[in-house]
């Protein structure tokens, strides 16, 4: 239990520092990895670095795209792909945030674990989620409480 305490107070860390930019942790955590990247990226690629399905980073990546946070282009080698990437007022905006995001670091670390270890780690939280009752709940992307408030109404 310690070791979920300790992501869940850091997770709540990093909620609270994009609180502070008014954005949702999950605003800050795609526009984190948007800004980790050397090039524009496409909604599935995006989906892939945060670990998430690309029908909620669409959802999340629209509303930085209302706020002038990131620009969404057609690319121009195939005019088939869009590209996210930051705007100069998305940059302004992870340059007052922690140099790190919780969500990020968490991702990563499940990145670097080795695959057998990563399946080792699915199948007990898996174990431990359909214990809980919570097997059907929606798989949202974390502390994007703007898309829960939505959905209560």
């Amino acid at each position: 239990m310690d070791s979920f305490r300790r992501i869940v107070r850091a997770l709540r860390s990093s909620h609270r520092a994009a609180g502070d930019v008014a954005l949702t942790g999950a605003q800050l955590f795609v526009l984190t990895t948007l800004g980790a990247s050397s090039q524009a990226m496409s909604v599935g690629e995006l989906a892939e670095m945060t670990r998430t399905d690309q029908s909620t980073v669409s959802v999340v990546a629209a509303r930085l795209v209302d706020r002038g946070l990131i620009r969404r282009e057609r690319s121009t080698h195939d005019s088939r792909r869009v590209e996210l990437s930051l705007t100069a007022r998305g940059k302004a905006v992870l340059k007052k945030t922690p140099a790190t995001v919780a969500q990020r670091k968490l991702a990563d670390a499940l990145a670097d674990l080795p695959p057998r270890e990563a399946a080792a780690l699915s199948r007990t939280l898996k174990k431990i989620v359909d214990a809980m009752g919570e097997t059907d709940a929606p798989a949202r992307m974390l502390f994007d409480e703007r898309s829960e408030r939505g959905r209560r109404r």
